[in-house]
């Protein structure tokens, strides 16, 4: 009798010959679900060692960026805002990436990681401004709303393309390498991402030459309507990379496993994938008993206040403050306006050439035709032309 084949099948091919890519372990932590906080908030094991300051913070950073998303939200539906990313239910994976970042590393966000700017050091009034695209905007409105960067808190603007953002934070991890500076790099992504031709490089780059850059799906969709794997943290494996599934709603859980991740990467052990299992909320579905069980702020919230670092009624006392913050910055910020339009000509080279400035040149000409109450600041009126009847 010929001896078994002591290499597993893991491809789902009819051959004795498939070589195992990965092993028991590996194939357990992308299909099972790290998680210290229950839904009821009671914690199921030691928590990440985190002063309770920094707890605090975490919280009070969860809690502001809900609040920022309520009133967005609201403000795009009032038409007052261009456009914004809903991202109530995915504070979690947020706070706990931004916090486990060093100051020199980077973050490149997918659509509704933004916030993140804030909680690194991005001032609540810049980030407004590039919200708002409006006069006191650094990027000059040119940037889409919603999609904030900054370059001194190393915050790449994000991408409305899905996943075209990919191989950038590859790229950015595997210059640092090739630089030999021991930074990481955090790199968000939706489901949806992980369907298209850039995820593909990206993560099979990142493997190959081991790029110092996490990886972070936060998956909202049942895995069967979008993969033929088990758990969206299969396909990380299928590249070679380390992955592991994580409870999206555990801020606690996810801090760990991506400061784990995170300080392999600075040591040149490579890229690493991690599966947060979230459960976002639309508007049809935030009030259901469902989402409630599994709402990350509360189940934080009720943890502070077991633990007796936040009280039910100081975390009260914090909703006030940051909503009375967020209120205030955005009245001063809402009647600034739209930057001025020959501004669109300013930073296109590093020194402005011919062309640059006869283009320059055409547009105030052009504006001076238009009828005078428009002026030249581009503040108001149309772009072009009288309005068509």
């Amino acid at each position: 009798m010929a001896d078994k084949p002591n290499k597993k099948i893991r491809s789902g091919q009819n051959t004795s010959t498939s070589i195992e890519a990965f092993s028991d372990a590996d194939e357990a932590r992308a299909t099972g679900l790290v998680r210290i906080l229950g839904e009821n908030g009671k914690a199921s094991g030691p928590a990440p060692d985190l002063s309770p300051a920094d707890l605090v913070r975490m919280f009070e950073g969860m809690l502001q960026s809900r609040l920022l998303d309520e009133i967005l939200c609201d403000l795009q539906n009032q038409g007052r805002l261009g456009i914004w990313y809903p991202t109530r239910g995915q504070e979690a994976a947020v706070i706990a990436g931004a916090h486990a970042l060093h100051k020199e590393d980077y973050l490149v966000p997918g659509r509704r990681e933004s916030y993140a700017a804030i909680y690194r050091g991005l001032p609540l009034r810049a980030y407004l401004a590039q919200i708002l695209g409006n006069a006191n905007d650094g990027a000059h409105g040119r940037q889409s709303p919603g999609l904030v960067g900054s370059l001194a808190i190393r915050h790449v603007s994000a991408s409305s393309s899905v996943a075209s953002h990919l191989p950038h934070a590859t790229g950015l991890a595997w210059a640092a390498r090739i630089r030999g500076d021991k930074i990481a790099v955090l790199c968000f992504m939706n489901e949806g991402a992980t369907s298209q031709d850039d995820f593909q490089s990206a993560l099979n780059f990142a493997a190959v030459f081991k790029a110092p850059v996490v990886f972070v799906c936060q998956n909202g969709a049942e895995t069967t309507t979008l993969t033929g794997s088990r758990t969206v943290a299969m396909k990380g494996l299928a590249f070679g990379v380390p992955s592991v599934r994580v409870d999206g709603n555990d801020v606690l859980a996810l801090y760990f496993v991506i400061k784990s991740a995170l300080d392999q990467a600075r040591l040149g052990r490579g890229a690493s994938f991690i599966e947060a299992v979230t459960c976002p909320v639309s508007e049809r579905q935030q009030d259901t008993a469902q989402y409630e069980t599994k709402d990350p702020l509360r189940r934080f919230g009720a943890w502070l206040d077991e633990q007796k670092i936040l009280s039910r009624h100081a975390q009260q006392v914090a909703h006030a403050r940051l909503q009375e913050e967020l209120l205030t910055a955005l009245a001063a910020e809402e009647p600034a306006g739209a930057p001025s339009s020959p501004s669109m000509f300013d930073d296109v080279l590093a020194e402005p050439n011919w062309l640059i400035e006869e283009q320059r040149a055409e547009h105030l000409r052009s504006c001076k035709r238009r009828t005078p109450k428009y002026g030249l600041s581009g503040n108001s009126g149309p772009a072009a032309g009288p309005a068509r009847g």
